[in-house]
This record gives C-alpha cells, sequence and structure tokens, in this order.
C-alpha cells in the first residue's frame, strides 16, 4: 500500500483576465467565460521556464512532506510544454533539486499525465522508495501562437503542480487506480512541432464526457465503491462545462467536484495538481474519507485513482 503524502504548486505572478485577453483573441469577456468557465489565467513572463515552474512546485511540496530531495528515489514529471526536444526537464529539475543519479523519467501526455504519473508512483514506490511526481506546463505561449483558434486559446494558462507519493505514510492511502488510451482519435487533439493547438473540440468534448465518467464508474465497480460514497472529486481542469457534465454523467452533486478554473484556467497536466494542492491546503482528507482523481487528455489518454484518508 503506498499513500499520498503531500501536496504542491508554484504559479506565474501575472493575472490575464478576459478583459486583457478579449482584444487579443476577437472575443467578448462575457462569450470567453460561458464557453469555458474561466475568469482569469496566470501568464509567465520571458525568462520563465517549465523547470523554473517545476522546481517552485516540487519544494512547495518537499517543504510541506518536512522531506529533503535526497530522500526521493525517483522523478516523475509530466510536461507536454517543453522548450525542446530532448533532454526533457525531468533530469533539469533533478539537477535544480541537487539530485544526481536519482532517475528521473519524462511523462510527455497532455492534460493526462499528472494521472499517468501518480498512478505508475503509487505501484513503483514500494520498490523505489518516496517518488515526486511533478507536472509543468507553459501553455500561453503555445495557445497564442498563429494560427490562432481563439476557442482554444482562451482556455490555457501556465503552472505547476506536484504530489509526494510515499511507500510508508501520508494523508491519504491509495486504494487503486485505472489508466486507459485510444490513439484512434490521435489526430484530434495534437502539437506539431512549431504550430498552435490543433483541437476537434466536439471530439474532444464527447470522448471526454464519455471515458471520463466510464473511467471513474469502472475503478469504483472494482473497489466496491458507489460514486455517491466519494467526498470529492479532483479533476483535470479542462473546462467547467466539462467538469459539470461529468458529475451530472456519475449522478452526483456538482458541487463534489472541485474547481479552480475560474482563477487559472486550463494548465493541462499540471491542472489537476494545483487543483489539489489548493483543496489539501483548504479541505484535505478525513480519516475514511474517499477522493478520486481523475484526467482526460490528448492521445486519447484518461485515468481515475481513488484515495482514503487515514
Amino acid at each position: 500500500m503506498t499513500f499520498l503524502n503531500s501536496f504542491g504548486a508554484a504559479l506565474p505572478g501575472r493575472a490575464v483576465t478576459n478583459e486583457e485577453l478579449s482584444p487579443l483573441v476577437g472575443r467578448t469577456p462575457e462569450w470567453i467565460l460561458n464557453v469555458s468557465g474561466i475568469q482569469e489565467r496566470r501568464w509567465v513572463d520571458e525568462n520563465t521556464s517549465v523547470v523554473d515552474l517545476a522546481a517552485g512546485a516540487a519544494q512547495d511540496c518537499l517543504g510541506k512532506a518536512k522531506m529533503e530531495a535526497k530522500e526521493l528515489g525517483m522523478i516523475l514529471l509530466s510536461c507536454s510544454s517543453g522548450a525542446r526536444q530532448f533532454p526533457g526537464p525531468a533530469v533539469q529539475l533533478a539537477h535544480r533539486l541537487g539530485l544526481s543519479g536519482t532517475p528521473a523519467v519524462d511523462i510527455p501526455l497532455a492534460s493526462a499525465g499528472a494521472l499517468f504519473g501518480m498512478s505508475l508512483a503509487g505501484d513503483l514506490a514500494a520498490a523505489r522508495g518516496p517518488i515526486l511526481v511533478v507536472a509543468a506546463e507553459i501553455m500561453s505561449r503555445i495557445a497564442m501562437r498563429a494560427p490562432q483558434d481563439s476557442a482554444v486559446s482562451v482556455l490555457f494558462g501556465d503552472g505547476a503542480g506536484a504530489c509526494l507519493i510515499h511507500p510508508d505514510k501520508g494523508m491519504a492511502k491509495i486504494r487503486g487506480s485505472l489508466l486507459g488510451s485510444d490513439g484512434a482519435f490521435a489526430e484530434d487533439l495534437k502539437l506539431e512541432f512549431g504550430t498552435g493547438i490543433d483541437m476537434n473540440g466536439r471530439s474532444v468534448i464527447l470522448q471526454a464526457t464519455r471515458k471520463i465518467p466510464r473511467g471513474i464508474a469502472d475503478l469504483l465497480g472494482r473497489l466496491g465503491v458507489k460514486a455517491a460514497d466519494v467526498g470529492t472529486f479532483l479533476m483535470h481542469q479542462a473546462n467547467q462545462n466539462l467538469i459539470d457534465r461529468v458529475a451530472d454523467s456519475l449522478g452526483v452533486e456538482r458541487s463534489l467536484f472541485f474547481s479552480n478554473i475560474r482563477r487559472y484556467g486550463n494548465t493541462s497536466s499540471a491542472s489537476m495538481l494545483i487543483a489539489a494542492s489548493e483543496w489539501a491546503a483548504g479541505h484535505g482528507f478525513q480519516a475514511g474519507g474517499l477522493t478520486c482523481f481523475a484526467a482526460f487528455g490528448a492521445g486519447y489518454n484518461w485515468g481515475a485513482l481513488l484515495a482514503e484518508g487515514v
């Protein structure tokens, strides 16, 4: 059995409101809010890298765990917006944390990478020791590239989140996880080199509204748990309308799905861990309480993870 020990986050200081973004995308602030549920998002300055964000989230997470980086058995870093093809930012993060020899693995899965990292870390921590899962994204530089799709570019922000998976102790034990992939839809959400995001919005929404609740239901069924038994759902913050649809599909109150997309936008793979860090600081796990994590992203890749407070 492995545990969720702590969470962390790092967010840029600049908040970009719908009013500021509106003239850049040719849409009204009201339109942006209605289609996305977003009022503002954070953007980095030109000197900030994904490694800078990742290091901030990692240090925040380790600080809350009262643990030093040298105690880590592995680092898993999810990033789909890195500055180059290789090497990925995982090794740079390890170096920034003062590590040499500790395995650092990149998980370049847009939106779903943090969930995949948590699931893999849950399986590996018993053998490797504590594993730090980090997701860091600078989506603003990609979203504003030409050719620009205003329905896509208004969604994205920048940030990083982190989670420490520990083999022996933590705030919640991992009850189980489920992962899935379907390459039949790989062309419907993609980022070619040097271009903007190419998204078939209809396909993304259709598949996400099917696969996320089905993945959650399949995992809960396997563990003998009903959706109504879950106290909090922490989902990838893609779009408020999508979050509401997933809640409706599962037959649970929308209020059970923690949401901070209104203030941070869609930060791709970082969003779920940023949300988890904020939720843990303000609410947190209760003994015996169930929390379900879920994500969906390009590929398509999706998954769910259930944790129980201790």
